[in-house]
């Protein structure tokens, strides 16, 4: 589709499906949906876009600043059967891009009790790995990956680890839930001309100048921001798109 003609849409308010310019598609989101082969997982949907998590576990050895404190470690896979704008081989900017926003909401909001994580100080401590496959790219993954990791995060149980062998015993999980202090829900906020608008269709994001993916709690405060796209924004710019992620996160997280 022509950009200039997604361009004139968004300045008149229109869009190509018939929403609002700060109204979401369809969020759905399953818990669960392979619990053989992660210790925790979730499917999200927002309209056709579609984002698949999982959560799995090792044991390693803590950072020495940080000798009682476990650690995550975000990796995003986008395969050309979910867009045939990404292709097979090495994680490309795309992918690392949308791994380290995940992770940031997730790590500057100290969402997981990385305490919690120790089995051992100094030795021995849990490392959650949290692995992120979108399904099919309709737009807008950022803030679906974010959801799912989160719901994943939700879902997951420990597994068993046998410490006089010291090793985990993956098909025994435990009752032992994550220990989830915040939930930080994302919100991409894009910028076309002066117009501002939420949850892009992968067309509209080929038309964007500018985007704010702000990861905000639920009492509102922000825990991290990310700027993507060409243009620039004025203060009075990321003002602006992060009361309307503050709005709309509240809609967002509810689908929790």
């Amino acid at each position: 589709m022509n950009k200039e003609y997604v361009k004139e849409l968004i300045k008149q308010g229109k869009r190509m499906d018939g929403r609002s310019l700060e109204e979401y598609r369809n969020i759905v989101v399953e818990y669960g949906i392979s619990p053989k082969n992660a210790e925790g997982s979730a499917r999200v949907k927002i309209g056709e876009t579609e984002v698949v998590c999982g959560i799995k576990f090792e044991v390693g050895t803590p950072f020495p600043d940080k000798p009682d404190e476990g650690t995550i470690m975000v990796n995003a896979e986008l395969s050309p059967l979910s867009s045939p704008d990404f292709e097979s081989g090495p994680p490309g900017i795309e992918s690392i891009e949308l791994a380290r926003v995940v992770d940031r909401g997730i790590r500057e909001s100290k969402a997981i009790d990385f305490k919690s994580l120790c089995i051992k100080a100094g030795e021995k401590v849990w490392m959650v790995f949290i692995d992120i496959y979108p399904v099919n790219n309709a737009g807008n993954l950022f803030d679906a990956a974010a959801l799912a990791a989160l719901a994943a995060l939700k879902d997951t149980k420990f597994p068993k680890y046998d410490e006089k062998e010291g090793k985990i015993v993956y098909d025994e999980k435990t009752k032992n839930e994550l220990k989830l202090v915040e939930l930080p829900v994302e919100v991409t906020v894009c910028k076309i001309k002066n117009t501002f608008f939420l949850d892009p269709t992968d067309e509209e994001e080929e038309a964007v100048d500018a985007r704010l993916t702000v990861a905000v709690l639920e009492d509102g405060k922000l825990a991290a921001l990310q700027k993507g796209g060409e243009d620039a924004l004025t203060p009075e710019d990321i003002d602006r798109m992060i009361e309307t992620a503050q709005k709309h996160s509240k809609i967002v997280r509810s689908k929790l």
